[in-house]
C-alpha cells in the first residue's frame, strides 16, 4: 500500500505537536507538578567537610558537654552559581521529643568558605546566631540522655540567594522558616555521639 507524501507529513506533524505538549508540561499542569526549570534541577555541588571529625563517626568529646563544648570546624566549597550567603543548622535527629535544634548561624557571607573550631564562641567576629533549644545563643554541645544509643547530629549548610534574611531569626527553628524559598544548595555532615 502506498501512502501519500501528504499523509505522511501530516502524521509527522501530529506526531511531532504531541511530544512538544509532554515535554513542556503541556496538560495544563502548574504549580508543585509542574516540570521545574533546567537550573532549578542541577544537584548541588556544595561540599562540607570538618577536620574535627568524619561523616558518620564519632563526634570527639571536645565538641560535646562532655569536653569543652566548642563548636567543630567546618569548611565547605564549590557554592552554586548566585549563592549570596549561607545558613548553618547543627540538630539532633534522634532526641526523645523530636528534633532538636543544637545551632543557627545566618549571614554568612559568600565569601566564607569555613568556621573555625571555638568559632561560636568567637562571635564577636560577626558571627550572626540564633538561640538554640536549650535557651541560649550560639552553639549547644550535644548531651544525649545516658544510655542512650548514640545520637545522629546532622550539620547543613545552606547556600542563599539572598545576602541577609529578613530580620533576626529568634531561634533556630525560625531560621529554617526564614530560608524557605532562598535555598539554592546544601550540604550535609552527621556526627554521632552517645554517652555511657
Amino acid at each position: 500500500m502506498i501512502v501519500p507524501l501528504a499523509t505522511l507529513r501530516s502524521t509527522a506533524a501530529a506526531a511531532l505537536a504531541v511530544l512538544a505538549l509532554g515535554g513542556c508540561g503541556g496538560s495544563g499542569q502548574s504549580g508543585k507538578n509542574a516540570l521545574p526549570s533546567p537550573a532549578a534541577r542541577q544537584p548541588s555541588s556544595l561540599y562540607m567537610s570538618s577536620s574535627g571529625f568524619t561523616e558518620g563517626q564519632t563526634l570527639p568529646a571536645e565538641y560535646t558537654c562532655d569536653g569543652a563544648g566548642r563548636s567543630p570546624p567546618l569548611a565547605w566549597n564549590d557554592a552554586p552559581q548566585n549563592t549570596h550567603s549561607f545558613a548553618l543548622l547543627v540538630e539532633d535527629a534522634d532526641a526523645p521529643k523530636g528534633t532538636f535544634r543544637h545551632w543557627g548561624v545566618y549571614d554568612i557571607p559568600a565569601t566564607t568558605h569555613e568556621l573555625a573550631a571555638g568559632a561560636a564562641k568567637n562571635g564577636g567576629s560577626g558571627l550572626r546566631q540564633t538561640k538554640n533549644d536549650f535557651g541560649t545563643t550560639g552553639y549547644g554541645p550535644p548531651c544525649p540522655p545516658k544510655g542512650d544509643r548514640p545520637h545522629r547530629y546532622r550539620f547543613r549548610l545552606m547556600a542563599l540567594d539572598i545576602a541577609q534574611l529578613a530580620g533576626s531569626p529568634s531561634d533556630a527553628k525560625a531560621l529554617l522558616d526564614a530560608t524557605d524559598g532562598h535555598v539554592l544548595g546544601s550540604a550535609e555532615l552527621t556526627a554521632l555521639y552517645g554517652r555511657s
